[in-house]
């Protein structure tokens, strides 16, 4: 009799090529975007590449207007990049060109790394972010508020604060600590007196040392009190150390840059590399230079520190690297803690970071923050293209980034020039990358 029935003996196989296929498909469908930095796919991303030629146009304007020498800016969309250009020159006499692979000095935005590294320790145990700070730090221990303050011989009176400094306050810039060198004439007067530092181009010191005097010295506010942009982020990186044993620089790069592949960033460059380190330049009367020294609030500062051999390591500002790597960076944090196939953070820690930690307190025309990040609010969104959740930072010397998660869009602008009167350029940058955002 004929067999009517299919040869049982390849259902076992035609199951299993069944399963892997179903399998392939769904991991290429849900994969998270990893980008490839040779690849443009500009109207694939969404975007009008006549429109982006605006862009173009508008920076080279800028060059001849001596607002700036140069720069990178790099677009993504969705995991595909859709803008990667780099313009303007590295020497005085408009010779050397800028190149996409140079490296910049990114300085601040050091501190969406390090508070990265800390929400890191938090999903491993090892603290609360309600912890206070003394915990681990105790130099931080019996806090106390500045009352008066006088500013011509440094004196002050205090008073006890009325709770302790937590890890929550150091990521929200709430703790009541503020700058050196670049914060109000009252904290740059009481860090230089103590020898406190903003940690850029500072030498041969350590991070340990600088932190343990910043914890004996008052605080400007009660914690949680206010908004006060300041040395927060730098004792977060010492409280890495202290939790991990390791340096901020080998926790950076064992934990963080090699997973994700960023290799190009660093506190201090290898000679290898030191060559693509852009020159700094300033601005004087409305002209261009490079600076010998642009700091102003420091005699001793070395605008080259990124190829120094130094042993500061700034969680609040020391790092140098390319637009690429940041951008990879940035990704991981746009796919919820993920980059390539490696974790860096769960989605919620994500969340955590995105989302707004300051309550009532105010940046300035709504804006809020998170842990770690400037973010933009309902109200904030009224005074710029970016959508409500997209969050962002910038760094000293004029560089910028944004991640806007609605439009799953990231967008950074990176220049190396301090001082300068056209930090608008920034928001620029941004109304030109929208306008070319067509789908």
């Amino acid at each position: 009799m004929k067999k009517i029935c299919p040869n049982l003996s390849r259902t076992p196989y035609l199951l299993s090529l069944f399963l892997f296929l179903f399998i392939v498909s769904v991991h290429s469908q849900s994969a998270s975007p990893v980008l490839q930095p040779g690849k443009l796919e500009t109207e694939a991303a969404g975007f009008s590449p006549e429109r982006l030629k605006r862009i173009d146009d508008a920076i080279k304007g800028w060059i001849a207007k001596d607002y700036m020498n140069g720069c990178a800016a790099l677009i993504i969309r969705d995991g595909k990049i859709a803008y990667y250009k780099s313009f303007g020159y590295t020497k005085p006499n408009r010779k050397g060109e800028i190149d996409k692979d140079d490296i910049f000095r990114i300085a601040s935005q050091t501190k969406a790394i390090t508070s990265v590294a800390v929400m890191m320790l938090y999903e491993e145990g090892k603290f609360l972010l309600r912890d206070p700070v003394s915990k681990y730090i105790p130099e931080f221990a019996n806090a106390k508020v500045i009352e008066k303050f006088n500013l011509d011989d440094t004196t002050y009176t205090t008073r006890p604060a009325k709770r302790e400094v937590t890890i929550h306050d150091l990521l929200t810039h709430t703790s009541g600590i503020g700058y050196a060198q670049i914060g109000s004439k009252e904290a740059n007067a009481m860090y230089a007196k103590n020898g406190v530092v903003g940690g850029i181009g500072v030498g041969k010191i350590l991070l340990a040392d600088k932190i343990k005097i910043l914890g004996t010295l008052p605080l400007f506010h009660d914690p949680g009190s206010e908004y006060t942009y300041g040395l927060n982020t730098d004792v977060l990186g010492y409280l890495v150390e202290v939790v991990t044993g390791m340096s901020l620089a080998e926790f950076f790069s064992k934990r963080i840059f090699e997973p994700l592949g960023m290799r190009d960033t660093y506190f201090y460059l290898p000679s290898s590399k030191s060559k693509r380190l852009l020159p700094l330049f300033s601005e004087e009367n409305g002209k261009l230079k490079e600076t010998d020294n642009p700091y102003k609030l420091n005699g001793d500062f070395n605008p080259n520190f990124p190829a120094d051999k130094g042993t500061y390591f700034s969680g609040g500002g020391g790092l140098s690297g390319t637009i690429y790597d940041y951008a990879v960076f940035l990704q991981m944090l746009l796919n919820g803690g993920e980059y390539n196939g490696v974790r860096i953070l769960s989605p919620t820690s994500v969340r955590l970071m995105t989302t707004n930690q300051i309550k009532t307190l105010n940046r300035g025309n709504g804006a809020k923050f998170g842990l770690g990040f400037g973010l933009t609010t309902e109200e904030s969104s009224a005074f710029t293209p970016l959508n409500v959740g997209s969050f962002e930072w910038g760094g000293m010397f004029a560089s910028t980034y944004w991640v806007d998660p609605k439009e799953k869009l990231i967008g950074l602008f990176y220049r190396n020039i301090y001082p300068t009167t056209h930090g608008e350029l920034a928001d620029y940058f941004k109304i030109l990358t929208y306008q070319a955002l067509v789908k």
